[in-house]
């Protein structure tokens, strides 16, 4: 990709190319000058305004029931198209953008192709700006070409769309073509398409690409602007070369580019995120002086944001004070921030202190900042303080919501008494709030935490009954613990009836219940879910095919493992690592080398793995198998790697071990053929063997080693 976006977006702004639109009459170029009689595009507040019209409103509605569209109803529809204006139905496509760009876009196809009406050119200019904040790049290349044959005009705002679209899709190299397609139709590139390509280019992390093609706009005079150098600071500081952020804000000012508050406000954030309060200070001293813009409440606002974002809370404390001392006004979402801060890192008595400043200085803090600190006093265990806390809340008139119930019953759950949780949930109408989803899973998690399981099932029925939806991860949790108790028939149940309630339940949930069955050896429940697996068109994954195959292994079932594998590849389904591993050690534990080797060649057909034999011959040894393991040495040997060194190595050990010293010097023989050096210590052991048995191939191993050279090196 480097080499495509050298060849287009580097070189694409050639200085014979910087002509203005007016300067091409042809009609190939596409009318690029607008004609002073154009009529100014509607602003945003005027299409406001005309989507509250009734022909627009009657328009969405017919547009509402497309999935159900009678001849009849297309013709009211097309009665109200040729009554509306452009902006009316600019205002249409923006009301369908709104829940679904492409239903706008089939609007705007549908429109176009109706007798007697045309789009006018701001509606295609609105079509693309849509687009342009989607993936859906396909449409806007679309409507740039049906603009492009209709000759309608077009400048860079236009292509800058398209660029967007094609940007947002991760089509890095498209985006960057569109400036070639742009200079192709007669259109000279100016400093707003410019700066989209660089924003481009940094948010797809080419920020070496984005300079050198910043370098090439001053080259063919195009010069940069302070959004360009915005984009390129931003871009520095994203990659952590924050010197080089530094060092382009002293060119911007030595290329006549006065920086602004944002060039400022970019570098700052990075460096607060890395606490180099030195830094920002001597960065805000460069502010005043270089560029005489001086810090204000929006300045300090967001240093103590920021810092206290990132858990710097004495950072953010003492800019805050600073802010003060210059008189700026802190309001109650500076303090929260601090306050939060300080709850994070467990410094409870700081911001209890800074809440009772507010509330001296008549900054009261609202529900977020007692929420925050009610958070913090449950992080640390101290469920009283929470409550007093709750408590005084009431007494400054200001009612805990839903955030700040959850927060108290979080604690109490993480305390281990889930169970004065759960009444205090159940008693949320007296208290006159309403829990959340959040709020019965907090209760849900605090239950299965303490391996009170049946409370924990009692919870997500509740929550079903006031149409609350558990998450698949929440409903998987619940379903391992309930195996890992040995309960997979009560998980089974839970899990339908969770799918009964409408929750999404998906092939982990199967497989976790038929991993419970497979434990406690019910295969014929565990094969009955697996069918039923299929039935509910959600196809099984490899993870679940394994945990069968390795069920059925354990109980010696091969010939159903078997088949049920040739399933699953037969479904197109890749075995992993853990596959090849479930199947080695369960058919070499029966020994049925063979089967398993059929077996094999049918995976391997299916996803290669080199050392798959390897597997085969280790596992073997280790059940003390050495004959079987023996003869599928030259399959091994086929490779002569490292990995099959080792595994001669632990074949020759097996060997050893059971005093057949002969076929261990055999497998050391076959390493010399194929140019492995057999471990020196280990033939030293195999020679001293063959020596106290008098056997004829004694001392010839150190021959070998002696004929190489290495034996030497060993001394």
């Amino acid at each position: 990709m480097a080499g495509h976006l050298a060849k287009n977006p580097l070189l694409l702004l050639q200085p014979r190319r910087l002509c203005t639109a007016a300067a091409s009459s042809s009609a190939a170029a596409g009318e690029l000058a607008p004609s002073p009689a154009v009529k100014e595009i509607p602003r945003d507040d005027d299409l406001a305004e005309e989507s509250r019209n009734r022909l627009v409103r009657d328009t969405c509605k017919l547009l509402e029931l497309r999935g159900s569209w009678t001849p009849k109803l297309e013709a009211q529809l097309r009665h109200l198209l040729r009554v509306l204006s452009p902006p009316q139905v600019r205002a249409v496509l923006r009301a369908q953008a709104q829940t679904d760009a492409r239903a706008a876009f089939e609007f705007f196809r549908w429109a176009d192709r109706q007798w007697r009406y045309r789009h006018a050119p701001e509606v295609f200019d609105e079509m693309l700006s849509l687009l342009s904040r989607t993936r859906l790049h396909d449409p806007a290349r679309r409507v740039m070409r049906l603009m492009m044959r209709r000759r309608m005009r077009r400048g860079t705002q236009q292509f800058a769309h398209l660029m967007l679209s094609y940007s947002r899709a991760g089509k890095l190299r498209s985006a960057m073509r569109v400036l070639q397609l742009m200079q192709k139709d007669g259109c000279a590139p100016d400093i707003s398409i410019c700066n989209v390509a660089v924003n481009v280019l940094v948010f797809a992390g080419r920020i070496d690409k984005a300079l050198e093609f910043s370098d090439r706009m001053r080259r063919v005079g195009v010069e940069p602007d302070v959004v360009t150098y915005n984009c390129l600071i931003k871009g520095l500081c994203s990659v952590r070369r924050v010197v080089e952020a530094l060092e382009m804000i002293g060119v911007m000012l030595q290329n006549g580019c006065p920086p602004d508050k944002i060039t400022y406000y970019t570098v700052m954030g990075f460096l607060c995120k890395e606490k180099r309060v030195a830094e920002v200070r001597a960065l805000l001293g460069r502010m005043r002086n270089d560029a005489g813009l001086f810090p204000d409440q929006v300045t300090y606002n967001m240093l103590i944001h920021v810092l206290a974002k990132h858990g710097h809370a004495d950072e953010a404390l003492e800019f805050l004070r600073e802010s003060e001392g210059k008189r700026f006004r802190v309001d109650e979402v500076g303090y929260s921030a601090v306050v939060h801060s300080f709850c994070l890192n467990g410094r409870m008595a700081e911001a209890k202190e800074i809440v009772g400043e507010m509330i001296s200085k008549e900054c009261h803090p609202d529900v977020v900042t007692y929420s925050a600190v009610v958070d913090g006093f449950c992080r640390v265990g101290e469920i009283d303080q929470a409550r007093k806390m709750m408590k005084h809340m009431y007494k400054n008139g200001c009612k805990p919501n839903i955030v700040t119930h959850t927060a108290l019953l979080n604690g109490l759950c993480k305390a281990g008494k889930t169970s004065e949780a759960w009444e205090l949930l159940n008693n949320s109408g007296e208290e006159w709030w309403t829990p959340s989803d959040i709020t019965y899973s907090v209760v849900m998690h605090g239950f299965r935490r303490e391996g009170k399981l049946k409370e924990s099932c009692d919870v997500v029925a509740q929550m079903l009954q006031k149409g609350f939806f558990p998450t698949t991860v929440e409903i998987n949790l619940l379903i391992h613990a309930l195996c890992k108790e040995g309960k997979p028939a009560e998980a089974k149940d839970f899990m339908e009836q969770c799918q009964s309630k409408g929750c999404t339940i998906n092939v982990i949930n199967f497989t976790t219940v038929i991993h419970g069955f497979s434990r406690q050896g019910d295969l014929e429940s565990a094969l009955s879910l697996l069918d039923d697996l299929y039935l509910s068109n959600r196809h099984p994954d490899v993870v679940t095919y394994t945990v069968v195959v390795n069920a059925l292994g354990k109980k010696g079932r091969l010939k159903e493992a078997t088949e049920l594998v040739k399933k699953m590849l037969n479904r197109g389904i890749v075995p992993t690592l853990v596959t090849y591993r479930t199947v080695i050690h369960r058919y070499c534990e029966k020994g049925t080398v063979e089967e398993l080797l059929d077996l094999l060649d049918k995976m391997l057909a299916r996803q290669e793995l080199k050392s798959v034999y390897n597997q085969v011959i280790e596992k073997l040894c280790a059940l003390g198998k050495i004959n079987e393991a023996y003869s599928l040495l030259s399959k091994v040997l086929r490779t002569a790697s490292q990995r099959d060194a080792q595994t001669c190595h632990i074949l020759m050990e097996s060997f050893l071990n059971r005093g057949l010293a002969v076929q261990s010097y055999n497998v050391a023989c076959q390493m010399f053929q194929r140019n492995l050096i057999p471990d020196i210590k280990l033939c030293r052991k195999v020679d001293n063997q063959l020596t106290s048995k008098k056997q004829p191939a004694a001392g010839k191993l150190m021959v070998k080693f002696l004929e190489r050279g290495l034996l030497k090196q060993e001394k």
